[in-house]
């Protein structure tokens, strides 16, 4: 059983960025016709915190003591609100492509947050295996934009799509012990509350002022997979990531979104695949590799103690 936990918890990760990497282009589309930034993290934030409570219904129930709760408040804070709030709303103001190349330095923040809150060493293979996977992921971004394929970016939604990965790379690194002590619905029900509680005051007017009828069908259904997969889906397969693999791990996932994308362009028709997409994918798949492969702080020091043992 132990052995399979570690093989989930990556399947899980890479699932999870897969189906963000398909948000960035569905939820694009559905913020051009007829919702905002704004509406649609409304309805992530909401929509989600409803089915995990729905959720919760058919899991055992875990009593909390009042302070996990709140804390539980604050990691909703980092890993939704700021996160959410500030990647929707620049995504919809700044190209898909942008926002994609300022996805990468999530990993760079993670790495640099873990070293400095949980102790966590920066090993040469760590720190190669980042850059190995952001090389690739750039080249992936960069080779794959055109001209017609997207508006030009806006340093503003640029500013706010890092801002994002800056919060959410600080989110796994203080609030992982947390994470680990309650179940994936337990912690996803809370936090997302919590967002919903924050943000909803301030939303509230400008979705209500939506001409619903007006709104397409396909932006509807657009809207439900960011909701339903992309967030509802997505964290739960983060969370069960999170309880087992380390941060710098979880956040070098993000690499595999541009991949997916660059993947889907090409089995639609949109893209061709050309050497250097193959150069690039080599790069985010052993980047990942060595990351996962490097040494933990735990795996250092069980190591020291092992050596001081036999001397």
């Amino acid at each position: 059983m132990d052995n399979k936990k570690p093989l989930l918890a990556h399947s899980s990760m890479f699932l999870a960025c897969a189906f963000w990497g398909l948000m960035a282009p569905v939820g694009k589309d559905a913020m051009t016709h007829g919702l905002t930034g704004i509406d649609m993290v409304t309805f992530r934030v909401a929509g989600a915190a409803t089915l995990f409570w729905i959720a919760s219904l058919f899991v055992k129930k875990e009593h909390l003591p009042v302070k996990d709760i709140l804390l539980l408040g604050l990691a909703g804070m980092f890993g939704l609100v700021f996160n959410q709030c500030c990647y929707t709303i620049g995504l919809s103001i700044t190209s898909p492509i942008n926002s994609s190349i300022v996805t990468t330095s999530m990993p760079i923040f993670a790495m640099l947050l873990s070293a400095l809150i949980l102790k966590e060493p920066i090993t040469g293979k760590k720190a190669g295996g980042v850059m190995m996977g952001f090389s690739g992921a750039l080249i992936l971004i960069l080779t794959s934009a055109t001209a017609d394929s997207s508006k030009v970016g806006d340093i503003r939604g640029d500013l706010l799509c890092m801002f994002a990965q800056l919060s959410f790379a600080f989110y796994l690194s203080m609030f992982n012990p947390l994470i680990k002590r309650y179940s994936v619905f337990t912690v996803n029900k809370w936090m997302f509350t919590f967002a919903t509680l924050a943000i909803t005051p301030f939303t509230f007017a400008h979705v209500s002022a939506i001409p619903f009828a007006e709104i397409s069908p396909r932006t509807w259904l657009e809207t439900a997979f960011v909701v339903v997969v992309c967030t509802f889906v997505c964290y739960i397969l983060t969370m069960q990531a999170q309880q087992v693999l380390r941060p710098t791990v979880v956040s070098v996932y993000n690499y595999v979104q541009p991949l997916v994308a660059v993947i889907v362009s090409v089995l639609t028709g949109l893209g061709v695949f050309k050497p250097t997409h193959a150069i690039a994918v080599l790069l985010v798949f052993f980047g990942v590799r060595f990351v996962t492969k490097s040494k933990s702080r735990h795996d250092i020091e069980k190591l020291e103690k092992s050596k001081q043992a036999t001397h």
